[in-house]
């Protein structure tokens, strides 16, 4: 099924919006041109075999460490980089769009908040100018000047910044982080999209305000039905935000099930690795309240993806590593309860589970 073949969904809450399938990007590495001649050509296996589901009314939550590949993932999802291999389902139809026509109906349905409002609004133009040409671009032709300011209006009013007077003709440099991330929410909403992409939203932002940013989204999630991806390495924000969390390490996803089961019984060594390593008040390093099974836990290197560990991807760190580790991939294990899952050969081995 190509994409103008695909109808706009008119489903319920649970109905899947956007899929990915056993997706894949490798970056070829730019070689000097004598070595290029010799050898192996190299890559950087950025993301290998990601699947993941996006439904709508729902957050899923992509959580892990810098240079994961999580921002790979949703730059993949908003057709902004050709994959490597896998694909792309939006109402189930595959779809593989490049520029031109198709891709402007792509990114009408799928749309993408980056994670540096500033650098993604142009510094020499007004809200005004943003959100109209957005507006032009993926709404109905032919509206007189008045629709297009109301509907301007309405955009602001949706995302918190009223009244909209105080806010149409300022200049990006003119505006705090969180108004600015707000500004960048409102041009996506403009195309009146059914799945966001949103890649570290709150990272850029004093902590004074990324609550109120998490709360507008879930307000949108539940007013308009969006299917919202949320990439982050805060663990903490996953378990607060997101119906569903997918752990994701050096390229490949590793655990994933409903938020509360995986940040509150970890299945994986390294979602708790994230968890460890997350502030806690209650937990004092080397003194009352610490946790000594998890000592250790945060040795190592991560992985180097131009040259991946064979196995796990993850054996390297791993204080818990069985030789199956470092010889086999490992696939998904169900864990308690269902819907929750670990690929961690402690759940599919006899020496894993003694273990």
């Amino acid at each position: 099924m190509t994409l103008s073949e695909t109808q706009p969904a008119t489903g319920t809450a649970g109905d899947v919006v956007l899929e990915a399938r056993d997706l894949t990007k490798h970056f070829p590495v730019r070689r000097h041109l004598r070595a290029a001649f010799s050898g192996p050509r190299l890559a950087v296996h950025a993301v290998d075999d990601v699947t993941l589901t996006l439904r709508r009314g729902r957050v899923t939550a992509l959580v892990g460490e810098s240079g994961s590949g999580k921002s790979t993932v949703a730059r993949l999802l908003a057709q902004l980089y050709p994959r490597t291999g896998g694909d792309i389902l939006l109402h189930g139809g595959s779809t593989t769009v490049r520029r031109g026509r198709r891709f402007r109906a792509y990114s009408g349905q799928v749309q993408m908040i980056f994670q540096d409002p500033f650098a993604s609004l142009n510094p020499v133009h007004t809200v005004r100018y943003h959100l109209t040409r957005a507006l032009k671009i993926h709404q109905r032709a032919g509206r007189s000047s008045a629709e297009l300011e109301e509907a301007l209006r309405d955009l602001l009013r949706r995302v918190q910044l009223t009244p909209p007077e105080r806010y149409v003709d300022k200049f990006p440099h003119e505006l705090s982080g969180g108004q600015r991330q707000r500004v960048a929410i409102a041009r996506a909403l403009a195309a009146d999209p059914e799945a966001l992409l949103a890649d570290e939203p709150v990272s850029m932002l004093d902590v004074s305000i990324r609550l109120g940013v998490l709360n507008l989204l879930r307000d949108l999630k539940e007013r308009m039905h969006l299917a919202i991806l949320y990439i982050t390495h805060d663990i903490a924000s996953a378990r607060y935000f997101a119906d569903d969390t997918q752990v994701m390490y050096a390229g490949r996803i590793v655990e994933g099930g409903d938020s509360e089961s995986v940040t509150q019984n970890p299945a994986h060594p390294y979602t708790r690795l994230l968890i460890a390593s997350a502030p806690d008040p209650d937990r004092i390093e080397g003194g009352e309240g610490g946790d000594p099974d998890r000592a250790g836990e945060d040795a190592g290197e991560p992985a180097n993806l131009i040259h991946p560990p064979s196995g796990c991807r993850f054996h390297p760190r791993c204080p818990h590593a069985m030789d199956i580790c470092r010889a086999e991939l490992p696939p998904r294990f169900d864990v308690s309860p269902p819907g929750h899952w670990a690929a961690c050969w402690l759940y599919g081995t006899e020496e894993g589970v003694r273990a």
